[in-house]
């Protein structure tokens, strides 16, 4: 996930110009968030605002950030689950409570956020990014149908050898479900091997299991097709305008990343400072302008780039079946581990 799109009329240097002067030194705010996924001028502006110190460290995916948790990492005040990771943090007890209905800025939450089934009342969460997992692909390079899974998975002999994948069991079993037909989070042996087959097909094709450079590696050619995130995607677009996001036809993955405070975070207070700092439309439109993604904070398409409200990156094709990844028990993901260790050997 993601840099700037477009400059967003300098933030800081407008907050500056109009005379803000720093509060006092709060104390430190340590968060840990997705590659390439957090706006620079969000942290300044933030940081100009509160006076509070931010550190960023960065993960690839929802396993990395969840065995860091379960390690008993205790050095993070802010995390960023996916909504169908965020039920298993809440059960193993490394998230801890930020009721936010209590909070200023909670009234701005789009409805359908305010409700989540991931988190009924924002107990623990409140949104961050939502957006859409397929792939991009050079046209330049083919120029045929794209919005297929058959592209990716048996590709043509214009991209064999130039296929870009995540590093991620989950996002890519999912998407090896969708295109197979297979509900996800199976938990059937016998539907897991047609997953398995399907990715060992592919496999000869593939050239690196990566979540992170995927921009660099479309950009310079390494890469010509890659599994990727749509805001993402916008990113590889405007550094080369041949580059197309699919829409399969078999259906996208959807998701909603959250804002979470671990449980031992030393600087709850801060934290909250920012999840009520994030819950204002003018401060998540600074994020989605950066990384090209929705929010769920209603009135902050009023601080979006024209660019990317017009973006088709956003705007599925009608028909397009959205499938919501899900929360899998542990059957299925033992199932998924088990697939991806003996993709990987």
């Amino acid at each position: 996930m993601k840099k700037d799109i477009i400059p967003l009329l300098g933030a800081t240097a407008l907050i500056l110009s109009l005379g803000a002067v720093p509060a006092a030194a709060e104390g430190n705010l340590f968060i840990y968030n997705w590659t390439d996924y957090t706006a620079p001028e969000l942290i300044e502006k933030f940081e100009a605002e509160t006076g509070i110190s931010v550190t960023l460290d960065t993960y690839d995916s929802n396993e990395t950030l969840l065995a860091k948790l379960q390690s008993g990492a205790t050095g993070y005040d802010i995390v960023v689950p996916s909504h169908n990771f965020v039920e298993i943090f809440i059960a193993e007890g490394l998230l801890q409570p930020i009721n936010a209905s209590a909070l200023a800025g909670h009234d701005n939450l789009a409805a359908d956020f305010k409700n989540a089934p991931w988190d009924p009342g924002n107990v623990y969460t409140v949104p961050w990014q939502w957006g859409t997992t397929s792939f991009t692909v050079n046209t330049s390079v083919y120029e045929g149908d794209i919005n297929t899974y058959e592209v990716l998975f048996k590709p043509p002999a214009e991209l064999q050898g130039q296929i870009g994948m995540f590093k991620s069991a989950d996002e890519v079993i999912s998407m090896a479900q969708i295109s197979l037909g297979l509900p996800l989070c199976s938990e059937n042996p016998e539907e897991m091997r047609q997953v398995l087959d399907l990715l060992e097909t592919q496999k000869p094709f593939v050239k690196t299991y990566n979540s992170d450079g995927i921009l660099e590696r479309l950009v310079s050619g390494d890469t010509a097709i890659h599994q990727n995130w749509n805001g993402y995607s916008i990113r590889a677009r405007n550094e080369n305008p041949a580059m197309r996001y699919a829409f399969p036809a078999e259906g996208v993955i959807t998701w909603a990343d959250n804002l979470a405070v671990p449980t031992g975070a030393r600087n709850y207070d801060n934290a909250i400072k920012f999840i009520e700092f994030m819950m204002q439309p003018e401060n998540i439109a600074v994020q989605s302008n950066f990384a090209g993604y929705s929010n769920g904070v209603d009135g902050s398409t009023d601080f979006m780039s024209e660019e990317l409200k017009a973006a088709h990156e956003l705007s599925p094709p009608e028909g397009t079946p959205l499938v919501f990844s899900q929360t899998c028990s542990e059957k299925a993901i033992d199932l998924q581990n088990r697939v991806w260790t003996s993709l990987l050997q």
